[in-house]
């Protein structure tokens, strides 16, 4: 019999309601989204939005004031290891462990899934990504490009069917920034899996992704379709024009 997580009518992630922040202030405030299986989703918005937040509660880092969290199915609030286990998240290269090699990581997040070892398509891809023969050595060695590589290599560690991202190509050299577009687009296209990119770079969302969501001030102001993205460009609105626009009307007075 097929639990929750094996079910197609569940999105790979549904937010609703959610309120969550540090301090007394709330940084989001009653934020709904949803990611089907299958699509890329990029965050935009200006820093301080609630970009990286977000994220952090999605990855069960942060623990919401009131809202739900549901992993392909399953509430990330009761049953956290069960929610998780269908998520990989890239944390930010400087909270990566210095004192481990990229190896030793690679090994801990494999265990932490119920893996006996590390995917072989994981370290083909750190290959190709030119990390393969530095996984040996610490992570304090490690440059910013590298560590961002690593993180990203932890998150795609046991076939996830939701990858969390935030600004995840920051660092990287041209070419291996192709490389790992192009495998996420193949995971979200051959393999049904789900992105969620947060990200200032209009390139990658211009070619990859399926849905933007547009974050100001810690509620999704605006969301676009793929159609309608592509619908808009078709009659000369570039992405960038589009943004402007929304974020300019959000900040009009009511009338």
């Amino acid at each position: 019999m097929s639990g929750a997580t094996d079910s197609p009518v569940h999105p790979a992630l549904r937010i609703t309601g959610l309120t969550a922040g540090y301090g007394a202030q709330p940084v989001l405030h009653e934020l709904s989204l949803e990611v089907p299986a299958g699509q890329w989703c990029a965050v935009l918005g200006p820093n301080g939005s609630g970009k990286s937040t977000l994220l952090y509660s999605v990855a069960g880092l942060l623990r919401p004031r009131s809202g739900q969290i549901e992993l392909s199915g399953v509430s990330l609030q009761s049953a956290p290891a069960a929610a998780k286990r269908t998520l990989g998240f890239a944390c930010a290269p400087e909270r990566l462990p210095d004192l481990l090699t990229g190896r030793q990581c690679l090994q801990v997040y494999a265990a932490a899934k119920g893996l006996r070892e590390i995917d072989g398509e994981v370290l083909e891809l750190g290959g190709a990504l030119s990390v393969a023969g530095q996984l040996d050595a610490f992570v304090d060695t490690y440059s910013l490009g590298t560590r961002q590589k690593l993180a990203v290599l932890l998150a795609l560690i046991g076939a996830p069917r939701l990858i969390v991202l935030d600004e995840a190509f920051n660092g990287l050299d041209p070419a291996s920034a192709g490389i790992l577009k192009r495998h996420l687009r193949r995971l979200v296209d051959e393999r049904r899996a789900a992105v969620l990119l947060a990200t200032h770079a209009l390139d990658i969302v211009e070619r990859y992704a399926d849905r933007i969501a547009l974050l100001l001030a810690g509620r999704i102001v605006r969301e676009w379709s793929a159609p309608e993205l592509a619908a808009r460009r078709s009659g000369g609105e570039s992405l960038e024009d589009l943004l402007a626009a929304a974020a300019t009307d959000e900040a009009a007075p009511a009338r």
